[in-house]
């Protein structure tokens, strides 16, 4: 006998343990059948002996069945031992966690509202900082490695040469083609050199080579501070009192600066190469032709904007990269879905600015 009812107190007594338990349980459903469970207000462990997690278990069913009828139902003179263990095993007390309540349409759309605030806030404090140790960092060197502006320099340009070679000459061969077979058609494939300089050099030239940039080394600035902040070398470059933002982000500033203007010199140089073969073979224009008409038909103001704007590209490349690492949180998840989020938002913001600088200078 495990259970037995007497002046609605239920007692227990013997062993509760894995192998106990199946009787128990038939014992359970034969006084659950005889006697009404709302009558139970008291349950009596001071005769159980012994008992482990599955005893514990069946308590908590136990109090499932008469608990929920009688609405009272206390436990008593178990011995600190059996106590112990139920304490430590019973899932009664445990705090029940409660669902969120989804939030509506509008409630969402206010949230991500005040999220994109918050969040836009906190990128111009960001850049705004960037700014500022950026241009006192020309003049004081204070709190940066030696040769780091080299190094950033070697690692954002030499390096992304090849890519953005050969891109460029693809696409300086696409646009020919496409544009000299209509050109041809005309007669009037002489002027491939005017739309083609006009294009790379105003348009294609700066955006192509910074949507390069941003997928290879705005990933790379992303995922190197987002991994630093992971790791707490960010907290200990704090503790040695260099500013993360002066060590760090400023020298890759400076890098991408000087880099940019002459990676989209030279992305506009190969796609001119790939662009007067397609003139020399397609539309028989001489080398000659090609190349005075291209200069004769650029200007000082084309060459600014040009310029202007890749090195506007590259600062909105280094300051996303730099906001979501210094955002990440988690582990290697976040460090993966921060340099995501980087390139995706730096290839956005370039594309969308180029729409600008395209309507303010036309």
């Amino acid at each position: 006998m495990y259970l037995f009812l007497s002046n609605n107190v239920l007692g227990l007594e013997g062993e509760f343990t894995k192998f106990t338990i199946p009787e128990a349980e038939k014992e359970l459903g034969k006084l659950l059948k005889e006697n009404s469970p709302d009558k139970i207000t008291m349950i009596n462990l001071s005769g159980i002996q012994s008992i482990d997690s599955a005893g514990v278990a069946f308590l908590d069913e136990v109090h499932q069945h008469f608990g929920e009828q009688s609405g009272i139902l206390l436990f008593k003179g178990a011995n600190p031992e059996v106590q112990a263990l139920i304490d430590t095993f019973s899932t009664i007390n445990l705090d029940t966690v409660v669902p969120n309540r989804q939030m509506g349409f509008f409630e969402k759309l206010g949230d991500d509202a005040i999220n994109s605030y918050h969040s836009l806030v906190e990128a111009l404090t960001l850049a705004s900082e960037i700014f500022y140790y950026s241009a006192s960092g020309l003049f004081s060197h204070k709190g940066q490695r030696k040769g780091s502006t080299i190094q950033q320099g070697v690692l954002l340009g030499s390096q992304a040469l090849p890519i953005v070679a050969l891109l460029s000459f693809i696409i300086g061969f696409i646009l020919s083609l496409q544009s000299g077979v209509q050109l041809k058609n005309f007669g009037a494939g002489v002027f491939l050199a005017d739309l083609l300089a006009i294009t790379m050099v105003r348009e294609m030239g700066p955006l192509i080579t910074s949507i390069i940039v941003a997928g290879r080394s705005g990933s790379a600035i992303a995922s190197e501070i987002a991994t630093m902040q992971v790791t707490e070398e960010l907290d200990a470059l704090r503790m040695m009192a260099l500013h993360p933002i002066r060590f760090v982000v400023v020298p890759k500033l400076h890098a991408i600066t000087i880099v940019m203007p002459i990676l989209v010199m030279f992305s506009i140089l190969v796609a001119e190469l790939g662009g007067a073969g397609i003139a020399v073979l397609l539309l028989d224009t001489s080398i000659e032709t090609f190349v005075s008409r291209s200069l004769e038909i650029l200007t000082i103001k084309d060459i600014i904007i040009s310029f202007g704007k890749s090195i506007w590209f590259a600062w909105v490349i280094v300051i996303i990269g730099s906001f979501y690492g210094f955002q990440v949180k988690g582990g290697a998840e976040g460090v993966g879905k921060a340099t995501t989020a980087a390139v995706v938002s730096s290839i956005f913001a370039v594309i969308l600015f180029d729409a600008v600088f395209s309507l303010l200078y036309l």
